[in-house]
C-alpha cells in the first residue's frame, strides 16, 4: 500500500468510526426512518429553530402551522403544566417543547412505556432558544397517563465572560 492509500485508507476508517465513538451526538441513520410531524405557531421562531435542530439531527420533519395548539395538547395527553410552544407526534410517541435530538433518539431506541417526553415552558439554552452560550438549567420528562420521571438533566452554563 502506498502513502496516499495508506492516507485514504485512515481517513476514510476514521470518518467510518466518528459515529460509533460520539453516539447520540452524531446525526443518527435511525431518525432519518422515522418521521416528525411537528404542530407549531406560524409566527413562533423558537419553534421553526427546533424543527432545524431535528433536521440537523437527521429526522425527516413534516411541519404544520396550527393557530391553536390547544386541542392538539389535550388530544395528545399532554397535562398543561408540562405545554411548551409546539407539539409533535414520532412513531407514537409524543414530543412536547424543546426537546433535544438526542433524548428523542434515546426514547426510539430504548421505547419506555410512555406517551412521550417535555421540556415544560420555553428554557434558555434548549434548542430552538440558543442565546449565546446561556443555558438555564432544565429537565426532560417522561411522562404518560400517570407518572412522571426525569428522562435528562441539563444543568445550567453561562460562559460569558465580563
Amino acid at each position: 500500500m502506498d502513502c496516499l492509500s495508506r492516507r485514504k485508507f485512515l481517513k476514510l476508517t476514521a470518518v467510518g468510526l466518528i459515529p460509533l465513538g460520539i453516539g447520540h451526538f452524531a446525526p443518527s441513520a435511525f431518525a432519518k426512518t422515522h418521521v416528525l410531524k411537528v404542530y407549531k405557531s406560524p409566527s413562533c421562531g423558537c419553534c421553526r429553530a427546533w424543527v432545524d435542530h431535528m433536521r440537523s439531527a437527521g429526522f425527516r420533519v413534516v411541519a404544520t402551522d396550527v393557530t391553536d395548539l390547544r386541542p392538539i395538547k389535550n388530544k395528545l395527553g399532554v397535562f398543561p403544566e408540562l405545554w411548551s410552544c409546539h407539539s409533535a407526534i414520532i412513531d407514537g410517541y409524543v414530543i412536547e417543547g424543546h426537546v433535544p435530538a438526542r433524548e428523542v433518539i434515546r426514547l426510539l431506541r430504548d421505547r419506555p412505556k410512555a406517551i412521550g417526553l417535555a421540556v415544560p415552558e420555553m428554557p434558555i439554552g434548549s434548542p430552538g432558544m440558543e442565546q449565546g452560550s446561556r443555558r438555564d438549567p432544565f429537565q426532560v420528562i417522561l411522562f404518560s397517563s400517570t407518572r412522571r420521571s426525569v428522562f435528562a438533566t441539563y444543568p445550567e452554563r453561562n460562559d460569558m465572560k465580563v
